[in-house]
């Protein structure tokens, strides 16, 4: 007799598959699905909604005042490299995302400003002391898993005086917004690629040893159902 095509049943007829429960199985499943979320489709939802034009206004004042060697954590797909002062003459850039850094080759092509991506990791800086004249964050900040460790780096790398120009989203003053950030945060950490909600960025600058010399805060435009993801931080502070 041939032998039979058809293997075993899959899963057994007693339900999951040997030596794992049918929660784990599902388990596995959404981890799977959720890290090709994060790593495949999330840069590109950050490409398009970190581009509007009120997002792309402040970049621009952010940006003003960088010079020379400038460290970038978080690059992303280069969104920041035309609103870039003519004083940049290079730029040193840190991204986990090999999709994000595809998203932002012909950004880099059509930029008068060479680009060095340098490290994967904030909290790891593959970068000498007192390496660069100044450094830029902009909606980085909120994924990073260590925040204070992130900007401990930046600090190193950083040449004394320097500065670190942000942009970035977080904690509202509002009790009332703060208070559905804290229960959107979970929600928004998975879908978002870890993105937190609920960070005190003055904060953790201060906790790292920087000292802010200009800030602006404020909601984006946009209706109060957006104000949890809305509230930004913008400004300089000096290592």
């Amino acid at each position: 007799m041939a032998p039979s095509l058809r293997g075993p049943a899959w899963p057994p007829r007693g339900g999951a598959a040997p030596g794992r429960s049918a929660a784990e199985l599902l388990e596995g499943a959404y981890s799977r699905t959720m890290g090709v979320w994060s790593e495949r489709v999330v840069p590109r939802i950050v490409d398009c909604t970190c581009a509007s034009r009120d997002v792309m206004e402040r970049r621009e004042r952010v940006c003003a005042g960088l010079h020379g060697r400038v460290l970038e954590i978080g690059f992303g797909s280069g969104l920041n490299l035309g609103c870039l002062p003519h004083e940049v003459t290079s730029v040193v850039a840190v991204e986990p995302s090999d999709v994000g850094w595809r998203l932002s080759a012909k950004r880099r092509a059509a930029s008068v400003v060479p680009v060095e991506r340098r490290g994967l990791d904030g909290q790891a800086i593959d970068e000498a002391d007192d390496s660069c004249d100044a450094a830029l964050s902009t909606f980085t900040l909120c994924t990073i898993p260590d925040a204070g460790k992130a900007l401990q780096e930046v600090r190193r790398v950083l040449r004394p005086g320097a500065e670190l120009h942000f942009l970035e989203h977080g904690h509202s003053p509002d009790p009332g917004v703060a208070r559905w950030q804290r229960r959107l945060e979970p929600l928004q950490r998975r879908v978002a690629g870890g993105c937190h909600l609920t960070r005190d960025l003055p904060a953790l600058l201060a906790e790292a040893g920087f000292d802010v010399v200009d800030l602006e805060v404020g909601y984006l435009p946009g209706p109060a159902p957006s104000h949890p993801f809305g509230y930004l931080y913008a400004g300089v502070a000096v290592a």
